[in-house]
């Protein structure tokens, strides 16, 4: 057997270490090269590039400017070998906690920015690498530098809080100079802050931070310079097992390689390349990298354009541009502002890093939005081969791949050239996306026109769209057809057209949504014949006509902005201790080592001896027999070490309707089938793909829930409560029937699915350390599957990575297929998701479909409402029949009504089974309550708040499940909301926006809530807590409480601390484990903190009663003296804790009950404005009023409340699961499923947990006011169906005009 070529030595710099790496992988990325073998701890979440959360920052040479540059990457998708001669540091080489902390770090935490903070490493190194480039960044820098950091707990005001602090005066709050926030008044009312004296607003002190000192940053290696002065010329080669990467040292080199090699694709950011390889599984033997060639990252400058070197990447390339247009006349550079405008918002920062000019064009992405700029302003391809150079266009020939217009196998592209603009040129760029930024466009188009001199004649006309076609296409016979027109309405009118005639999508075009892309290209054109009348107005405003004032906003988009504004809260009692943290903005125990990358996660424990890695092996079809399982080839591959089956099993497989394997028959696209366990990841991904099963399908296949209703097809019985007589009150009022559908929702918790098993050596014992909210319940799943007892089983929890209930059953079952395979195999299992198999497999929300009847009289005044919802459940229980009944327990709101019936059912459809997620129901459900409020107001000819306020629990009353409550709390929020937002004055200034502008669209709503807190049931509300003083006086707080990012440690010590009145440094919290606190409850339904602080406190107080007599006898005495006394009186120094729970009962044969213990009350405003031509939104404004009774901690608790408010935001307006017609999940990546950026946070975020959720349906309901407005002005009098969420496809479709008119038209007659 002959030895692999010998590689060249890969040399780079690690947090200024150097690193030799004599066998370089080129399919290792430096993400998993620095987790194995440097055991840095940077986190995997996507493996795509698209949520920042591995971020680090990259400093290199650069060879033309001759300056160090610093920029930020993500580590999922570099390639170690890419690295050779830079420096990488990360979040570990900038501060630690034991030594010292860099500002960064310490902003964060102590500004409160982290919470489950698996993402906060990343948020750090972003803002890190930005600090390194300017010391004082302007906010816009800083948006830019977060744009590709995605988090799914704080809802970013904090993030950009601490970011803020960095950044240079901006001219808004005058709060440094004068000590008064502008914001802070409120209301309408200048004295409302003299009344309360006891409301804060500071959640932490500016003036504590340490300076930002640049001279002790890391400087960049001097070796790494004196090897980048004098460049290696050789060629490196780095052989890996299936790939080989070839870096030359010269253009010559390069040119003889892609000679040699011409199948080999170029490969510098692997932004494009990296992505395919791992959805697609491709392999390219040869990889040539042109890094280190610098004639491909030249610029040259002319007197009639600019070429840039196809090596500059694509930030490079904003810069460039951008400099070009600060140094040239307007109208020279009308290209290179249209390109810059869509570089702003074109992935995020780290992928404009990363991704290279010269690969964004060749790689022809049909979606590709500088591609159709480049296409219309004339761009020339600079090819090189050994051959020598040649020019070709770019154009929709080249990008459309003919091989008459394509590149040779031998040729590489060197640089693109792009020409000036030139005098009565107008060059325009337009894009839609699902979200504002760092979202693939779903129609992108570039635009041009030279008009004969000073005239509105076309000379020439040009117009490219890309997200319509399978390659960037362009309109070239309309735009014949019209040169020599006036540039005026007939023309526009034909444009269109002609437009739609050529721009004809076909029904399966790329991504869908046919109807709303041929809108938009008809929509764009009509953007940009007003923009170019609009300048023509500026060049001579006498001889072209005006432009409506009310067409004018269609002008503008909506600008990038920070959010501000003021958090309030209410402060501790004058009176109260110190000493005593209960009600203080304490920072979250862990935040710290958040943001050093020190804080531990499931995925972070070191390997142990002889672990093994496990790949779950999961089902094509959705509905089919298993007729063979084919494991041969896999077993046989390397490394692979056996896989694991049902028969495997040694107990139970789960339930009979829901295998832990499946036996027999499949239910659902990525219903596990078998586990492979190898002894490295690799091996065992690579096992998967040679494992083959062969099926036959089943029927009936059902996805939706109209197919479900449609085949009887249900997981439980209906769910029903009625009150009063609902049949005779309709007979006596008008009725509204109305239909509204709700999406669902994918969990996106930052850490994916995680576990490990480790077999004991006897006793069948088992550790397991899992990411869950629900040790106990993976404890007895793996019991019951292993046929062991519980006790051989200990289950730890550090912290969990995010969790909003899509971590409380499914651990369960990863943990007990991995526990199988760890006592089958006697070694420790490693089980980790990747991002696409945790969306695929795990299920999430469900999706919605509700009908509803609601009689009223002409005054608003509801007098009957009958609903019936069906939800999607999937294809097995799990929990959908306890969300039906709390869907239908909190479908009333805030809202009495005497006649009512509530109907709810679960279907069974084969799609992956949804589960528990934040809100459990409540959020899908009362959407249709509060759409029926928008209804009967608009019916009414009143305003929705009208409609609420009227109907709204007034006394002290039942429920329609005979639960007393008392809702002054929520008339209280309610009014301050009215009040703090001031909603009557804002609702009079959207009337009046509205009435000025036809395609621009204000919209303002405001939503109370009532929001039931727990379980319906009294045993899952207890909780205990064991509670350790040591000798030295230290205390050890234990309890059945997980910690998921909502600081429950934290406060549990807040508790302790208040009770023991011993500071919080005495303290520690180590692990949740069910050796130490057994049988607990899960960390959900918003009474955590709750039910185990009772505990804690229980334990504390017991403690403190054997403690007193000594405290009597020695009152000057220190804690330790105490302790050391109750020693030696052999008095116990731990206690056990414990809550016996809130009463919760509900019987549902009578329809009553006492479900839940309390209620928490809230109230939301929220301001929208729409684009009614491309059916984009910005949040203006958002005022939150949250009852939290007395907060253990309002900092921790504010971001709680904010961060589910961001969270529901995207359930209602961004987020949307998409399934092929096979059921296969579509969105699985953070490219496809997109939940909120800090783009999206509303410009203006003010607010005083779970139960935040549904507050961001105020977004959803603002989006409709906007869209409503839209509707009367144009006089459409169909009602707008209420959709959810409320994507740019809906609300433009929703705003119908004369263009939608236009395709509809056009479909009829196609």
């Amino acid at each position: 057997m002959s030895c692999p070529p010998k590689s060249d030595d890969l040399v780079f710099f690690v947090n200024g270490r150097k690193v030799i790496e004599r066998n370089a992988d080129p399919e290792v990325t430096l993400l998993n090269f620095l987790r194995k073998n440097w055991t840095l701890l940077i986190k995997y979440a996507c493996g795509r590039g698209g949520c920042g959360a591995c971020t680090v920052m990259v400093s290199k040479h650069d060879p033309v400017s001759a300056k160090i540059r610093h920029f930020s990457i993500t580590a999922c998708l570099v390639p170690i070998c890419s690295l050779y001669g830079a420096a990488v540091t990360t979040v570990e080489g900038i501060g630690s906690v034991n030594t010292r902390l860099h500002p960064v770090q310490e902003r964060i935490a102590r500004s409160h920015g982290t919470q489950c903070g698996f993402c906060t490493p990343g948020m750090v190194m972003s803002m890190y690498t930005l600090l390194r480039n300017h010391l004082q960044p302007s906010e816009e820098q800083l948006m830019e530098a977060l744009g590709g950091n995605l988090c799914r707990c704080t809802g970013y005001r904090p993030i950009l809080a601490s970011g803020r602090t960095f950044c240079v005066e901006s001219t808004g709050c005058q709060k440094k100079r004068t000590g008064k926030c502008c914001l802070d008044l409120g209301g309408n009312d200048s004295s409302s802050l003299n009344r309360e004296s006891d409301i804060c607003t500071d959640l932490f002190v500016e003036e504590e931070f340490q300076p930002l000192d640049p001279t002790q940053e890391l400087i960049f290696p001097p070796e790494l310079l004196r090897m980048a002065k004098n460049p290696e010329k050789q060629t490196l080669t780095f052989h890996g097992e299936r790939v080989t990467w070839i870096s030359p040292g010269t253009l010559k080199d390069l040119l003889k390689l892609k000679a040699k090699h011409p199948e080999a694709p170029l490969i510098l950011g692997n932004t494009s390349l990296g992505p395919a390889m791992k959805s697609q599984g491709r392999v390219h033997p040869i990889l040539l990298s042109p890094a280190r060639i610098s004639e491909l990252s030249m610029v040259f400058k002319t007197s009639d354009g600019l070429t840039i070197g196809a090596g500059c990447s694509l930030a490079q390339v904003k810069d460039i541009l951008a400099e070009q247009v600060s140094e040239l006349p307007e109208e020279k550079t009308q290209t290179y502002r249209a390109l810059l405008k869509h570089l702003k918002s074109l992935a995020g920062q780290q992928i404009r890093n990363m991704a290279s000019l010269g690969g964004h064009v060749i790689s022809r992405h049909c979606y590709s939005d500088l591609n159709p700029i480049l296409v219309v302003g004339n761009a020339t391809l600079n090819m090189i081969s050994e051959e020598g150079t040649r020019q070709i266009p770019l154009n929709d020939h080249f990008l459309a791949g003919l091989a008459s217009a394509d590149l040779k196998p031998e040729e590489i592209l060197e640089s693109v050239y792009i020409p000036h603009s030139q005098k009565w040129e107008f060059v325009s760029a337009f894009r839609q996306a699902q979200c504002q930024q760092n979202a693939l466009a779903d129609v992108s188009a570039g635009m041009r026109v030279i008009l004969e001199e000073a005239t509105d004649t076309i000379k020439e006309l040009s117009l490219s769209y890309g997200g319509v076609g399978e390659a960037t296409i362009g309109a070239h016979k309309s735009c014949q057809q019209l040169i020599g027109r006036p540039w005026n309405e007939q023309m526009l009118e034909e444009a269109c057209r002609l437009l739609l005639e050529e721009v004809s999508l076909p029904g399966w075009a790329p991504g869908g949504r046919v109807e709303f892309k041929r809108t938009l290209v008809v929509s764009f054109f009509f953007k940009f014949y007003l923009e170019v009348l609009q300048e023509l107005k500026k060049l001579d405003s006498h001889h072209y006509p005006e432009i409506s004032d009310r067409f004018l906003s269609a002008l503008e988009d909506f600008p990038v902005t920070g959010p501000r504004g003021v958090q309030r809260y209410q402060s501790v009692d004058s009176h109260q201790s110190l000493q005593d943290p209960v009600g203080r903005p304490i920072m979250h125990l862990s935040g710290l080592k958040h943001a050093t990358g020190e804080a531990i996660f499931c995925d972070d424990i070191p390997m142990v001896d002889r672990e093994l890695f496990m790949v779950l092996v999961t089902s094509t079809k959705a509905h089919a027999k298993i007729i063979s399982i084919d494991l041969s080839e896999a077993l046989e591959l390397p490394g692979v070490v056996d896989v694991i089956k049902a028969e495997d099993i040694p107990g139970t497989n789960g339930a009979e309707d829901d295998k832990l394997l499946a036996v027999d028959e499949v239910l659902c696209v990525g219903q596990i089938i078998c586990a492979v366990v190898a002894e490295t990841d690799v091996q065992a991904k690579r096992a998967i793909e040679k494992i083959k099963i062969t099926y036959k399908d089943l029927e009936p296949i059902i996805f939706t829930i109209n197919d479900a209703i449609k085949h009887n097809s249900f997981l439980c019985p209906e769910k029903k409560l009625e009150q009063g007589n609902i049949e005779e009150a309709f007979e006596k009022v008008d009725q509204i029937v109305e239909e509204v559908h709700v999406g669902g929702q994918e969990h996106f918790y930052m850490e994916t699915q995680r576990v490990i098993v480790i077999p004991k050596a006897e006793d069948k014992e088992l550790d397991i350390y899992v990411s869950t909210q629900d040790p106990a319940h993976v404890q007895k799943t793996v019991s019951s599957t292993l046929n062991i007892p519980i006790n051989r089983i200990t289950c730890h929890v550090k912290r969990v990575g995010g969790g909003f209930g899509g971590k409380v059953g499914r651990p369960a079952v990863f943990g007990a297929i991995a526990a199988v395979g760890a006592i089958k195999t006697g070694r420790p299992i490693r089980l980790v998701l990747d991002r696409e198999d945790d969306m695929l497999i795990t299920g999430g929300r469900h999706p919605l479909f509700g009908k509803y009847k609601v009689g009223f009289m002409n005054n608003g005044r509801i007098k009957a409402l009958d609903i019936e919802c069906f939800i999607n459940g999937g294809c097995t229980l799990d929990d959908s029949e306890q969300v039906t009944e709390f869907l239908i327990l909190k479908l009333e709101n805030a809202y009495k009504i005497r006649n009512l019936r509530f109907r709810g059912r679960a279907c069974m459809t084969n799609l992956p089974s949804n589960t528990a997620f934040r809100g459990f129901g409540f959020p899908q459900g009362t959407l249709i309550t509060e759409s029926c409020i928008t209804a009967v107001a608009a019916k009414c000819g009143l305003l929705p708040e009208e409609i609420r306020e009227k109907n709204m629990y007034k006394t002290v009353d039942k429920t329609i499940y005979k639960q007393a409550f008392s809702p002054e709390t929520l008339i209280r929020c309610w009014n301050e909301c009215l009040d703090k937002s001031s909603f009557h004055s804002r609702r009079m200034q959207v009337e009046e926006f509205n009435k000025k502008n036809y395609w621009k669209k204000k919209g303002i709503a405001i939503i109370p809530m009532k929001f039931s807190v727990g379980f319906a049931a009294t045993s899952y509300h207890q909780a205990a807590a064991l509670v350790h003083i040591y000798t030295d006086g230290s205390v050890l707080v234990t309890h059945g409480g997980n910690e998921l990012g909502q600081g429950i440690h934290t406060k549990m010590l807040q508790v302790a601390s208040r009770e023991l009145k011993l500071p919080m440094s005495y303290m520690h919290v180590c692990e949740t484990s069910t050796a130490t606190v057994p049988n607990t409850i899960a960390t959900a339904a918003s009474i955590g903190s709750d039910v185990n602080g009772k505990a804690v406190q229980n334990a504390c107080q017991i403690l403190l009663k054997r403690l007193e007599p000594i405290i009597k006898k020695n009152p000057g005495g220190t804690w330790e003296d105490w302790i050391e006394a109750a020693f030696e009186q052999r008095i116990s120094l731990s206690a056990t804790g414990y809550f016996r729970g809130y009463k919760a009962y509900m019987d549902w044969e009578k329809g009553e009950g006492d479900p839940f213990p309390y209620y928490v009350y809230g109230a939301a405003c929220s301001e929208v404005e729409i684009d009614c031509l491309t059916g984009a939104h910005k949040k203006i404004r958002t005022d939150i009023i949250m009852d939290a009774c007395c907060s253990l901690n309002p900092a921790i608790d504010i971001g709680q409340v904010e961060g589910s408010f961001i969270q529901g935001m995207g359930l209602y307006t961004t987020e949307e699961l998409k399934y092929s017609p096979e059921g296969v999940l579509y969105s699985r990546g953070p490219d496809e499923y997109k939940i909120p950026t800090i783009t999206d946070v509303p410009e203006e975020f003010n607010g005083l947990g779970e139960s935040g959720m549904f507050l961001g349906s105020s977004v959803f309901f603002a989006i409709t006011d906007a869209v409503a407005a839209a509707c009367k002005e144009r006089d459409i009098v169909e009602d707008f169906i209420v959709k959810s969420p409320a994507t740019p496809e809906q609300v433009r479709m929703a705003c119908a005009d004369r263009f939608t008119e236009m395709v509809r038209n056009y479909c009829l007659l196609s």
